[in-house]
């Protein structure tokens, strides 16, 4: 690869492009590496692969209710006055009347109108509290794609794709290893539809022995933390009772790949 090439990726730069965290002057220099370098283009496409697989790991719904509060708090039928009746009076008492109903008319709107606004602040003060916790949780939820993101374009992160044998022709299950970090994180793609008394499992291959690591379900696409197993040799899925099996034998497997070990 050109020096070129690998020092602008050792930058950081796609990275940043990727998240859009970049200047308008750093978003044109790694436009242009893109546009020139084969290379820095499957970075980058590789890249957005992994910032959506992380992202589909989180997901959260906004709250629809504040418009809705809001409108029906002023969809408010309006008070008619009506004029009283003329009656006998003279110019003053009948001047003093129209001033005293004034008065009251008016009083009586702005008591109205005060008790709506301290309705309204009141349900706009609860909407806002329940918006800052959506924003907090929504904010946590970032902060934990950015972290699995992190996780799968961190350079010891290993990628391992397990594809299914005869068996499970359909199955395709991927697996990110970090040695480094001791982390271990399983993206199901595609899993055959088993019989309800069925399921698949999946397990670590030691020299002497084999540990189960859990089941997977193809219902589930968010990447899964599985227990990182030092001196692992390889991964395999087998087929098993619904129930699970904490043993299993070599027969049932339908999909293996072999770890790569760091102290070789």
């Amino acid at each position: 690869m050109e020096k070129t090439i690998l020092n602008f990726l050792k930058s950081g730069l796609l990275d940043k492009y990727v998240i859009g965290a970049t200047t308008d002057l750093e978003s044109k220099d790694v436009e242009h590496h893109i546009n020139t370098y084969p290379e820095v283009e499957e970075e980058y496409i590789l890249l957005q692969e992994q910032l959506e697989l992380a992202a589909l790991s989180n997901a959260v719904k906004p709250h629809t209710n504040v418009l809705t509060s809001i409108l029906k708090e002023l969809d408010k039928p309006v008070i008619a006055l009506h004029e009283p009746r003329k009656r006998s009076r003279s110019w003053y008492s009948i001047a003093a009347s129209i001033v005293a109903l004034v008065f009251a008319g008016s009083a009586y709107m702005l008591y109205n109108q005060n008790r709506v606004l301290v309705e309204e602040n009141n349900t706009i003060a609860e909407e806002i509290f329940d918006l800052r916790n959506d924003i907090n949780e929504n904010n946590n939820k970032l902060d934990n794609v950015l972290r699995e993101f992190n996780k799968l374009n961190n350079p010891e992160t290993e990628k391992y794709v397990l594809r299914g044998n005869e068996r499970a022709k359909d199955l395709k299950t991927i697996a990110y290893i970090n040695s480094i970090e001791k982390s271990s994180l399983i993206d199901v793609v595609s899993l055959p539809e088993l019989s309800d008394e069925q399921t698949y499992q999946i397990w670590a291959n030691l020299q002497d022995r084999m540990i189960n690591l859990g089941t997977l379900d193809a219902t589930n696409r968010k990447l899964k933390s599985v227990p990182y197993i030092e001196d692992a040799l390889s991964l395999s899925i087998t087929i098993e009772p619904k129930n699970g099996n904490k043993l299993t034998t070599t027969e049932n497997s339908v999909a293996e790949i072999p770890i790569k070990n760091k102290d070789n």
